[in-house]
């Protein structure tokens, strides 16, 4: 929850606020959608939310923690919690799609069988069991993007952020990678949070909120 949230940067007459209190709360369990324009403050929030980034001012609680009160360990354990997906997929180009899926749980010293397995798994879900031992060079934008978000949930996360998902695809590709978001969110229970610039693709939230410098101007739903 974000509560009287701002984040800045700069001081004096080059400061910016890239969040300007801003007061936010999402269900657990929930599918929702950040809408706005380049520059409106949705990916800083999102960066916030998944600890990636603190606020300057305001409050942040996340599973009934205070942010800003937690060591960097505290703030790694969060992280751990969250799934990030990128416009931009940020795949490694001399690894495969299973050796990419698999980094989160290197980092975290799974042993190589056990996480092998689970980055399979991830992969069958998204359909791509066939194209684990693809390089990204090998794979389409659809498929590539499948890869990032296994490589998201491979850990099994509380929470997904998705920052523009779908920003460099076509429709067809964007209807299937919505339609998988929403699927993880149904089927594993796991919150989504997704931003967006597309006003076409926010019926596909349970809430809405739609963000312009840096402000919240609206709740839709």
């Amino acid at each position: 929850m974000l509560e009287g949230a701002s984040r800045t940067y700069g001081s004096s007459e080059a400061r910016i606020a890239a969040l300007d209190g801003v007061s936010l709360r999402i269900a657990e369990g929930a599918f929702a959608c950040i809408v706005g324009a380049s520059g409106s403050g949705k990916s800083t929030c999102l960066n916030v939310i998944g600890g990636l980034d603190s606020v300057s001012a305001g409050s942040y609680r996340f599973g009934g923690s205070e942010v800003s009160r937690l060591d960097a360990a505290g703030r790694a354990r969060l992280r751990r919690q969250v799934g990030f997906v990128f416009q931009s997929f940020n795949l490694l180009p001399r690894m495969s799609a299973l050796e990419n899926v698999e980094l989160p749980l290197v980092y975290r010293g799974v042993a190589r069988a056990a996480r092998r397995d689970a980055a399979m798994a991830a992969l069958a879900r998204m359909g791509l069991e066939d194209r684990a031992y693809h390089r990204p060079s090998q794979l389409s934008g659809g498929q590539q993007q499948r890869v990032a978000i296994a490589r998201a949930i491979v850990t099994r996360p509380r929470l997904l952020l998705a920052d523009e998902p779908t920003g460099n695809l076509d429709t067809k590709l964007t209807g299937e990678i919505l339609s998988l978001l929403r699927e993880l969110n149904r089927e594993l229970g796991m919150t989504v949070v997704m931003s967006t610039h597309d006003r076409s693709l926010i019926a596909e939230g349970d809430q809405l909120v739609e963000f312009r410098d840096g402000r919240i101007v609206g709740h839709v739903r």
